[in-house]
């Protein structure tokens, strides 16, 4: 796997964004967030800094806060969060002991891929080693009144719970299915206290902001998507790996780095993302453009397309928690119908009908992971109709 370097996070001195952080208070720590312009980085793109005061205003239940990271890596194509549990678990932490001083959180959870057990030993050490280094528990480097301890909890291995309130309902020892929302978890969250939910790179950058500061993180990328992001570059490329970029780096640019130039096109956001064709290459990846969490696919100019829709199809259908209708039909309907498709039996008028009911998916499924289900497929149709519908029964092997 290829890690481009210097990656920004390899060079950051430890601790020096907590040590920052315990030199303002906790309002300081949040508006220092809040101008930097940082936007989640697990796809979402919620400004940080707003969901961190939306925490800190909340009326809390005997003072209870709670900061959990999201680190439940299950969108296919997606593998950056492993590289920092891995290589920089430090910064995370330290990006979770921070944002605990700035809500005011005597507790953290990290949410671990069940598929990541094999790492549980490790950062448990971390932790360990953080609480005797006096970067973990009571009166954290000497700030009395600051008490914040992390714990780790393992996951069960359900797609479902990567959305922030199935993950709560997991946390609690509940089946995870999404909430009901709102209250959003910033005014009822875990055990009905406020609680901010961030995923594993964006701890890391608050780490960094507050080392480097808010104007730093501010001049990198665009005007509305600020800031270094890490990419999980997969697929027909000669170097698959960890990239890490400006928000605002071209499509083509990165399969440029990747050595995926000649693709036919790339899937942006991974399962739950977009098919881009090759003739929009020169798209940005930001939040006003192209959204991703950091997952790109790189289709070759020999894939079969349905062959890529089945796939990411069955996947949904797999994994839905089967709470909502939309989602719980929806993806076996079309599934059904990518089939349909690859054996020539799909008339324009059944495929019309699909499409709607991925239109009707998107806006009527209960959660974010149901709304986004049909979009590789939406988007597949959108650029490659001519070509999806060009298979005759009688030649299809």
């Amino acid at each position: 796997m290829t890690v481009r370097t210097p990656m920004t996070m390899a060079t950051l001195e430890p601790d020096a964004g907590l040590r920052a952080a315990l030199a303002l208070d906790p309002p300081g720590v949040i508006a220092t967030v809040r101008e930097s312009g940082m936007k989640g980085r697990g796809g979402a793109g919620f400004p940080t800094g707003l969901k961190w005061q939306f925490a800190a205003d909340a009326e809390a239940p005997d003072g209870r806060r709670y900061v959990v990271c999201n680190a439940d890596e299950g969108e296919p194509g997606t593998f950056k969060d492993r590289l920092i549990l891995s290589e920089w678990a430090d910064l995370m932490f330290e990006g979770m002991t921070i944002a605990g001083y700035a809500i005011g959180a005597r507790e953290g959870y990290l949410y671990l891929r069940a598929e990541y057990a094999y790492m549980e030993d490790a950062l448990a050490a971390t932790l360990k080693r953080r609480r005797e280094a006096n970067l973990l528990g009571e009166s954290i480097m000497g700030e009395k009144g600051f008490d914040f301890d992390i714990h780790i909890h393992l996951g069960s291995g359900a797609y479902v719970c990567g959305e922030e309130t199935a993950l709560i309902e997991s946390l609690e020892g509940k089946r995870g299915e999404p909430r009901v929302r709102p209250p959003f978890p910033v005014v009822s969250g875990l055990y009905g206290a406020p609680t901010t939910v961030n995923n594993v790179e964006t701890f890391v950058w608050a780490s960094a902001i507050l080392a480097k500061g808010a104007e730093w993180f501010a001049g990198i990328g665009t005007e509305g998507s600020k800031g270094p992001k890490l990419f999980s570059v997969s697929g027909d490329v000669t170097e698959p790996g960890i990239f890490e970029f400006p928000l605002g780096v071209s499509i083509r640019e990165l399969l440029e780095a990747a050595g995926g130039s000649d693709a036919k096109a790339v899937i942006i956001g991974g399962a739950s993302g977009q098919c881009v064709p090759s003739a929009d290459f020169d798209r940005k990846i930001s939040y006003e453009d192209v959204s991703t969490g950091g997952a790109v696919i790189v289709i070759g100019p020999d894939r079969d397309l349905l062959d890529v829709a089945e796939n990411v199809q069955a996947f949904f259908a797999d994994e839905a928690c089967g709470q909502c209708t939309p989602c719980r039909v929806g993806n076996v309907r079309i599934l059904e119908g990518i089939r349909a498709l690859k054996s020539g039996e799909c008339t324009e008028k059944y495929l019309g009908d699909l499409v709607n009911l991925g239109g009707s998916m998107q806006i009527s499924s209960k959660c974010g992971l149901g709304q986004s289900a049909p979009n590789v497929f939406l988007s597949i149709v959108k650029h490659y109709q001519a070509e999806i519908l060009d298979r005759d029964a009688a030649t299809v092997a």
